[in-house]
């Protein structure tokens, strides 16, 4: 794909570890749900490798993948991986979020 979706350095490092840890391949789905406290939701999974119509990014090894009907709603978007006080998550960075909610798992367009 041309890189219309980006995986930060740290988000393959931890895609890697867990990855490793549960014995399966270095790939992070990322799909789009409707649903959440502001309209639709980013979904993450491992994934056993890359469907047909799937959009691929990598970095470092580390493959982020995308289905064709959530990638109009993240296209342009990095998804990171933050640690804070109030915990570890992956965050998506959605320059097509109008609006979302405070937990960062949820947006509107």
């Amino acid at each position: 794909m041309d890189q219309t979706v980006t995986l930060s350095h740290s988000a393959a490092a931890r895609v890697a570890a867990i990855a490793e840890k549960q014995g399966k391949p270095a790939i992070l789905r990322l799909s789009v749900e409707g649903g959440g406290c502001s309209g639709f939701q980013y979904k993450f999974g491992l994934a056993e490798a890359p469907e047909a119509d799937d959009a691929v990014a990598e970095t470092d090894g580390v493959r982020l993948v995308v289905d064709s009907v959530s990638l109009d709603l993240v296209s342009g978007c990095v998804v990171d991986y933050v640690e804070s006080l109030g915990g570890a998550a992956f965050r998506v960075e959605n320059p097509q979020a109008a609006a979302g909610c405070g937990c960062g798992s949820s947006f509107s367009v």
